[in-house]
């Protein structure tokens, strides 16, 4: 039967290949034409964006063509007469991004209303491309017109558990830049590790960005490798990376936990837990041998070395908690132009805060019922100092308990429920339900590698819609898009976190891209093969688990 799987994949393959036009996500309309463009080895650019040499449109296109094809582009001044040629213009869509792409014998045109709209066409431009660097540099004749479904197209990445080099940041963007998504949502701070260099508080990357060891295997584990874990990036490297975002037309939205998920803070700054002299809890049989010797040796807060959700979180009841983390926050805001800063508000247990005399003063005093509005208050006092800031807070649903904080927007993470629920409060939302586009959850029936859990194919990525059926049609415009969430666990390496987003990173794309109407398995299953070619062009590390013929659930049409 496998064998037979391959076979036919293969066959589909030849068919593909032979067919033009494959591009993900799907554009809203494509018009082919007879005949091609031949890609001359030297091509001319004519930027109506822009004249200058270092324009992200120019230089991205440039790159592009002469790393993968080996093609020369010289940008000239303006004239229609240049073989590629990128102009603003009008589009009738109310103002919302668009672009047309015009592919004649002659050749290329893309007409764009702003210059994100206009790298989008040159994202679509590459999928017209050979996917084999070798072949005849032809590529059809074509009219597209296009936008986007959803404002919010997200990938998230959690470098808390384990760090990623700056290099592979970049890739990330790139991976994200290709598939059309337009923001980054980077999870830069957890229990296992702290990973951006505040300068008013040293601490948390001397001591929080380091960790002794991890467990080994899945949770809750067969004890501890005893390797040491740690990285952290400089402010430089911060802005190297939004910078580089940037002229991708990314967005980054940087993510610092609280009130929960905030061990290796603590562990730095031990003042901000609600028990500062109470050892951190690791379970003896998975902890490091280093750890054990520094806890002799009188250290009592420690990095989290195993998974999970830990009592010790930031005190509720301190003001010096507020003023640490609004330290922190101005310089967030100072390296992060995203309108957005998310603070996590996930998992934060209230073991510590119920037994903690300066949070049950704090209720007293605000007349609050129980732990779940002094979280409420912990959110909404942070909102404040947010919006204060001109920024907007997110946070995962968790933050709707004990009531929402007025101008707060929510990623719904656990199924749709908060999504709804702030929605019908006029909220802003993202959906990110763990069932459709948590890509830590294995991609096969049979796993190959230790995954956190779940079976989450590229099938069902594919077959999630955004928009709830529950939410009246007049509340359908508070879902803003939609995210993966790629938590790192069990990734501790790049390859490894490669693997677990692609394909599905394709199927993502387009169900945030295309129209509702405009989708279908079928047709989006026979460009998925051509895309695996590129992911080879590309040297990306992708999932062969489509294959695996149990690695399929029903799709509904």
């Amino acid at each position: 039967m496998r064998l037979l799987l391959w076979l036919t994949a293969l066959l589909s393959f030849v068919f593909v290949n032979a067919q033009e036009i494959n591009i993900i996500p799907k554009p809203l309309e494509t018009k082919a034409g007879k005949g091609s463009y031949t890609l001359k080895n030297k091509l001319t650019l004519a930027n109506y964006f822009s004249d200058k040499a270092d324009n992200a449109l120019t230089v991205y296109l440039t790159d592009y063509l002469k790393k993968y094809y080996n093609i020369e582009v010289e940008l000239i001044p303006k004239t229609e007469k240049a073989d590629i040629v990128l102009f603003p213009i009008r589009m009738p869509t109310g103002g919302a991004l668009a672009y047309k792409l015009s592919v004649t014998e002659k050749g290329i045109r893309i007409n764009a209303n702003f210059d994100e709209s206009a790298f989008h066409g040159i994202q679509t431009l590459i999928q017209l491309l050979p996917v084999n660097s070798t072949a005849a540099k032809q590529i059809p004749v074509v009219e597209i017109f296009d936008r986007a479904r959803f404002d919010y197209r997200g990938m998230h990445l959690d470098v808390g558990r384990h760090y990623a080099p700056v290099a592979f940041i970049k890739k990330y963007i790139d991976y994200l830049a290709l598939h059309k998504l337009n923001t980054f949502h980077w999870h830069l701070t957890e229990d296992q590790g702290w990973r951006m260099e505040i300068k008013k508080y040293p601490l948390l990357t001397e001591v929080g960005s380091k960790r002794n060891g991890t467990i080994i295997g899945r949770y809750p584990g067969k004890g501890n490798d005893n390797k040491p874990h740690e990285g952290y990036y400089t402010q430089e490297e911060i802005k190297e990376v939004v910078a580089y975002a940037k002229s991708r037309f990314i967005e980054v939205v940087p993510e610092i936990e609280m009130p929960g998920h905030s061990s290796a803070a603590i562990a730095a700054y031990p003042w901000l837990s609600c028990f500062p002299n109470r050892t951190t809890a690791i379970p003896i049989n998975m902890v490091s041998m280093k750890t054990v010797q520094e806890a002799q040796n009188g250290r009592v807060k420690f990095v989290q070395e195993t998974w999970g959700v830990f009592d010790d979180v930031f005190c509720a009841g301190k003001d010096t908690t507020f003023t640490f983390l609004e330290n922190v926050l101005d310089e967030v805001i100072a390296l992060f132009p995203s309108k957005y800063v998310h603070i996590g508000g996930d998992e934060c247990p209230k073991t510590h805060w119920k037994q903690c005399p300066a949070c049950q003063k704090r209720m007293k005093d605000l007349q609050l019922k129980d732990e779940h509005e002094l979280q409420s208050y912990f959110v909404q006092r942070i909102e404040k100092y947010l919006n204060s800031k001109g920024k907007i807070l997110i946070g995962w649903d968790e933050i709707l308990e004990g009531g929402l904080a007025p101008n707060a927007q929510v990623m719904s993470w656990r199924g749709e429920a908060g999504g709804i629920a702030a929605a019908k409060e006029n909220h802003y939302v993202i959906m990110t339900p763990g069932s459709h586009v948590y890509f830590d959850h294995k991609q096969a029936a049979n796993e190959d590698s230790v995954t956190i859990g779940g079976f989450t194919t590229i099938q069902k990525v594919y077959s999630y819609e955004p928009v709830p059926k529950e939410l009246p049609e007049s509340q359908t415009k508070f879902v803003r898009g939609a995210q993966a969430n790629v938590w790192t666990e069990y990734m501790n390496n790049t390859s490894k976190i490669e693997y677990m987003i692609f394909p599905r990173m394709a199927a993502l794309s387009e169900v945030l891209w295309s129209s509702k109407e405009n989708r279908s398995w079928d047709d989006f299953e026979k460009r998925l093969l051509v895309q695996f070619k590129r992911y080879d062009l590309l040297k990306v590390n992708y999932s062969r688990a489509y294959f695996d013929p149990k690695s399929t659930v029903e799709v509904k049409k």
